[in-house]
């Protein structure tokens, strides 16, 4: 039911007794993203690549690739195609819903690709009542289906008219936070430094918008596109001063010196955020050739 989208994934959303025909669009893509061709510098043509024999060096063609798994240093077991496609698991194109739970119990760690859930034609009734049900309990549900050749646990919450679908990390994808922070020393900050820590944070205290964020070295690979293909002087590097306080309360005394009252944090428009995709498509646009290149851009297909 999403005009100009195309579906990644068509079944059945599936709760208790009750199913509904459902799609999968993708929420985030980074096909709008600037990409690069390698280029032989010497004929300024693209290079292909090729597979060589690692020993050999002949190179391989594509009937006689096959995969393997290394089990000693240089030495591997064959794994068919045939062997490896009998490995997925069959699927009945359910997305099954095995449990509510609250929002907060969530960690999101585990979250790993966004897609927008939307109900067919004839599966609106349905897929409203879960929609509202699910928004007066305050629930997100998590549900099993076989999504792109493996068997994935979903999150799925209310978003908008809509639903949103999260595939989930398995745990054991997910490392632990305890060896990320295990060296950090157990220190106990009070006082001063407390209540300066606590005045910055009220000062800069916001809403999340995320059209106010941009991608600045987006925007600065378009610029530096676009100049090339104008064959204009190319945009200079500004260089960015790092400041390094040597002590911890002096600095938070000078951050909340500098610090404004609340109220007049200046914000970002959504029109200046979007200047970098503003950009970007003047640079993917722009038709004149260089006066010395044959680099050109492109786009990755979604």
């Amino acid at each position: 039911m999403a005009s100009g989208m195309r579906a990644q994934w068509k079944g059945f959303l599936k709760f208790g007794e009750v199913s509904c025909g459902v799609a999968l669009y993708t929420a985030a893509s980074s096909s709008e993203r600037i990409t690069f061709n390698t280029i032989n510098k010497a004929s300024g043509n693209r290079v292909n690549r090729i597979f060589i024999d690692s020993e050999t060096e002949v190179p391989v063609p594509k009937e006689q690739q096959t995969k393997g798994f290394e089990i000693k240093n240089g030495q591997y077991i064959i794994i068919d195609p045939e062997e490896v496609a009998a490995t997925i698991p069959e699927s009945n194109k359910t997305l099954s819903i095995e449990a509510f739970i609250p929002c907060s119990e969530v960690d999101d760690v585990y979250f790993d690709k966004p897609y927008y859930l939307t109900p067919d034609k004839m599966g609106g009734d349905a897929f409203v009542a879960l929609r509202e049900g699910m928004k007066k309990s305050k629930v997100a549900a998590i549900a099993r289906a076989v999504l792109f050749r493996r068997m994935r646990t979903v999150l799925i919450r209310p978003h908008g008219r809509g639903l949103i679908a999260t595939t989930m990390n398995y745990d054991y994808e997910v490392r632990s936070s305890k060896k990320a922070f295990e060296e950090m020393p157990k220190l106990k900050i009070e006082g001063e430094m407390l209540d300066l820590a606590k005045h910055i944070i009220s000062t800069k205290k916001g809403e999340f918008d995320p059209a106010t964020f941009e991608d600045r070295y987006e925007a600065a690979l378009a610029a530096l596109v676009k100049a090339k293909i104008e064959g204009k002087a190319l945009p200079k590097a500004k260089k960015v001063e790092v400041s390094k306080p040597s002590d911890l309360l002096d600095a938070l005394r000078e951050s909340a010196g500098l610090m404004k009252a609340p109220g007049h944090n200046p914000k970002h428009t959504a029109a200046n955020a979007n200047n970098g995709a503003a950009r970007q498509r003047a640079a993917r646009g722009s038709t004149a050739k260089p006066p010395s290149s044959k680099a050109t851009t492109q786009r990755k297909a979604s």
